[in-house]
């Protein structure tokens, strides 16, 4: 029965982002590409002293999106540090320095990893005026990298790739707020809570008192989904009953995670001309996503050990109200989304589900990816598929008619090297200083042995790829934790953005060159096949040593 009710999910979610794939991906290429400004866009491009006008080579583009996104990390770590002063901060006293630092990058870099409990932690006012304005800006901020690649792609001998001011306005104004609006209503009518009511006490049935938190939480939680953030509201996530009450909302939020991320793939085969080409990249993605939701459900219902196969499956840590197999398919959808929520215990999945989670996110998270994130994340793959088509079959190496070369291959090489790098070097310090192995040990570490191990490879590796979710008997609230998770975040958002948009200038230069018989097709199955190859192989290469010494050394030991 368990099986069949995942069968019916899956194609429930198949036909939802079916349905609204091409309407939103048409939407969102003409949302980029239009030469209009709505009225309220306007005020916004005045208020910032912005022309909407003027085009943006490679390099000003990223010192927008750098001086953006740092002028973002001090407005969250000033907000955070003052909130006892500010109005709804619910009595409640300013966020340490060290988590302020954290939590600051986390936000602002879509990662949205949290090392402490939300609802006793941060007030209202700090929820909705930092953090939720953050899902949106960091969202947009993927979104406006993603176009400008494309762009890039598209464009004939231009010095430019767009104006970065336009595309963060016009992605959140255009895309993420109608949606977010919808969202939350229809989550309000599901029974997620919206108000300001703070702490309530009340007696329980046996005549004790309990304290319950309220929140405007169906506004955040929605913006929390579309944008692939992940942040929740309240501690347990989405498996708080105020956060996710049934499961038909468990659902929807699995619906919000994937729409934008699903229907990006439209958005650049229109704006190249050539909607063969999103085809193609969207199926690479979907069977990528197929593969690791099956496998993972496959892993969890068979379970870890003798006590997990006499209880039919891997139930501890599971929300009861949803079972095993939906909280995979969130477990799945939520690592390879970048996105970070959780509606289950992933430190409790088996050796072997949690080796899955963990592979979904050294991927890159590319099936679909996060909001922006994503989709250039793929088509930096595919230009590492056409340059070793191009090396076996001896084609020419070109990419929509740009042709693929030294400098590309470079840029697209470091894209790839940058998380690994720094995942493995702060894994690498965590274990090779002394100082740090105690406080790991003595403070951070709940399971020691091979899950401890991996229960640190998680968060670096949640950290670099900017996903948020964690292997919960983990303590990250400790200054060597802030401090290494907080960089590695930065440095892992910051750093291949460098790289995609340096892509996009190159691309963008370069006159597009007519397809001849030498050329390779990237619009058909072979082509998907060598860009899912392609994915699997430098991730194994990369991260196998590492995942040999934690999950699944503790899998096969199960």
């Amino acid at each position: 029965m368990a099986a069949w009710l995942l069968v019916a999910e899956v194609a429930t979610l198949l036909v939802l982002l079916g349905v609204c794939y091409r309407p939103l991906g048409d939407h969102m290429a003409r949302t980029f590409t239009s030469d209009r400004d709505l009225a309220v866009e306007r005020f916004v491009y005045r208020f910032l002293g912005v022309d909407p006008r003027a085009e943006q080579s490679w390099r000003n583009y990223l010192r927008s999106v750098l001086v953006f996104s740092v002028v973002g990390v001090l407005l969250l770590y000033v907000l955070q540090r003052t909130q006892a002063l500010l109005p709804y901060s619910l009595g409640l006293p300013p966020v340490p320095a060290g988590l302020s630092f954290n939590t600051a990058i986390s936000f602002v870099t879509n990662t949205d990893w949290q090392s402490y409990s939300p609802e006793t932690t941060m007030g209202y006012t700090v929820q909705l005026a930092a953090l939720a304005v953050q899902n949106f800006a960091s969202a947009a901020v993927g979104l406006a990298v993603a176009v400008a690649l494309v762009r890039g792609l598209a464009a004939r001998r231009a010095s430019t790739i767009g104006n970065f001011w336009v595309d963060l306005v016009r992605g959140v104004l255009r895309i993420l707020l109608p949606l977010s609006v919808v969202a939350a209503v229809v989550l309000l009518a599901g029974g997620v809570i919206q108000n300001f009511s703070g702490f309530q006490t009340v007696h329980t049935l046996t005549g004790g008192t309990a304290v319950i938190p309220g929140g405007p939480v169906a506004s955040q939680e929605a913006i929390k989904e579309l944008g692939t953030n992940g942040g929740g509201f309240f501690n347990a996530n989405s498996a708080h009953p105020f956060e996710n009450p049934s499961g038909w909302t468990n659902l929807f939020e699995v619906f919000l995670l994937l729409l934008i991320p699903f229907s990006l793939p439209r958005t650049f085969g229109t704006m190249v001309g050539d909607r063969r080409q999103g085809a193609a990249v969207l199926a690479a993605m979907a069977t990528l996503y197929l593969a690791s939701l099956t496998a993972m459900a496959l892993l969890e219902t068979a379970g870890g050990g003798a006590a997990t196969q006499a209880a039919g499956a891997a139930t501890e840590g599971k929300e009861t109200r949803f079972g095993v197999l939906s909280s995979v398919l969130f477990a799945t959808s939520t690592t390879l989304t970048s996105t970070g929520a959780v509606d289950a215990s992933h430190d409790s999945l088996t050796p072997l589900g949690g080796f899955v989670a963990l592979v979904n996110m050294m991927l890159g998270e590319l099936a679909p990816g996060g909001v922006g994130s994503g989709l250039y994340g793929l088509l930096v793959i595919a230009v590492i598929a056409v340059f070793l088509a191009g090396l076996m079959i001896g084609r020419t190496p070109s990419y929509l008619g740009k042709q693929v070369g030294g400098r590309e291959i470079k840029l697209a090489s470091l894209y790839i090297l940058t998380t690994p790098v720094l995942v493995l070097t702060g894994l690498g310090l965590s274990f090779g200083i002394a100082a740090l192995t105690r406080s790991l040990t003595g403070t951070s570490i709940l399971n020691p042995g091979q899950h401890g191990f991996s229960e640190v490879l998680y968060a670096f590796v949640s950290a670099g790829n900017n996903n948020g979710s964690a292997f919960g008997g983990l303590t990250a609230n400790t200054p060597w934790l802030n401090a290494s998770l907080g960089a590695v975040m930065f440095l892992g958002r910051f750093v291949p953005i460098v790289f995609v948009l340096a892509l996009a200038g190159g691309f963008a230069a370069q006159a597009p060159r007519p397809a001849t018989e030498g050329t390779l097709p990237t619009h058909t199955p072979l082509f998907v096949v060598v860009v899912v190859g392609a994915v699997v192989l430098v991730s194994a290469l990369t991260y196998f040593p590492v995942l040999a010494l934690g999950p699944l050394a503790e899998g096969l030991h199960a």
